[in-house]
């Protein structure tokens, strides 16, 4: 979102990813694989570590923080749930590129999940940010912009892109279109980052023309052969989603599809 409101980069800008890997110092930033040139959509949609970096490395660091902040990031929500982790949200006076690049792939900063939810609410509201809350509020909130319509629009399309292209295609729900982005981040130990342990996550929303819900799913050190965000998590969200549009009768979307046998082997592939 910094990138398209800074005027520099549009959706189907190119970003050349070769040769699948960037140092930087002692950090080597990965990919899973060289993905050449890819447009920023596929970046979103394929999870290149290395594109978004190279993206956010052209961008003031201020300016990514400023915006995590303002989505709600680094903050208390406002629920007043006792114990609620508020997280952490760096600020620096100089940011060095590789602060900036970490920051860009969701490493360096912590955020629980309402946080994370509430930043895709905002895309869901057309860039406009309301206050949580655990009760149903009689009046309507009021809310402060955080980016333009244009530009949340244009991040949904490329979100439904990770959903219908990328590395999300187990979030899918049939008869609704549903967007969002996968994460695998190694969990925290005593030491610093375990490197033999995960997190798993989907971030997303729903219905992706007209939104209804936000919801995010997290699987904390998932045992087996799989532990990326689009194979573990992925699947709870449209599971869950599905349910909770059918439960609240919310009416299938004309982006929605059945999505059927031989499609979902297809997105069975999805990381991220």
């Amino acid at each position: 979102a910094v990138a398209l409101a800074s005027g520099q980069y549009q959706s189907d800008s190119m970003i050349n990813t070769h040769p699948g890997h960037m140092r930087m110092g002692r950090f080597t930033i990965r990919d899973s694989r060289n993905f050449g040139e890819m447009s920023l959509t596929d970046i979103i949609a394929k999870s290149s570590n290395v594109g978004i970096s190279k993206v956010a490395m052209s961008l003031p660091g201020q300016d990514i923080q400023s915006f995590f902040y303002r989505l709600g990031l680094g903050q208390s929500t406002g629920i007043g749930f006792p114990g609620e982790a508020v997280g952490v949200l760096p600020a620096r006076s100089t940011w060095r590129p590789v602060e900036v690049a970490a920051l860009s792939y969701g490493y360096g900063l912590s955020v629980n999940a309402l946080q994370l939810a509430q930043s895709y609410m905002v895309l869901a509201n057309g860039g406009i940010r309301y206050p949580v809350t655990l009760l149903k509020n009689s009046n309507a909130p009021r809310g402060e912009r955080v980016m333009s319509e244009e530009v949340a629009g244009e991040v949904r399309k490329m979100l439904r892109a990770v959903v219908d292209e990328g590395t999300g295609g187990r979030a899918a729900i049939s008869l609704y279109g549903s967007a969002g982005k996968t994460g695998t981040v190694h969990l925290v130990g005593a030491g610093g980052y375990d490197r033999s342990r995960y997190k798993a996550l989907f971030a997303g929303i729903a219905p992706a023309e007209s939104p209804r819900i936000a919801a995010v799913i997290a699987v904390d050190a998932p045992t087996g052969s799989e532990y990326y965000g689009g194979e573990v998590a992925a699947p709870v969200f449209s599971r869950v989603m599905g349910d909770a549009l059918r439960l609240l009768n919310v009416q299938p979307d004309s982006e929605g599809e059945p999505v059927m046998a031989d499609e979902l082997l297809r997105r069975l592939g999805g990381q991220g």
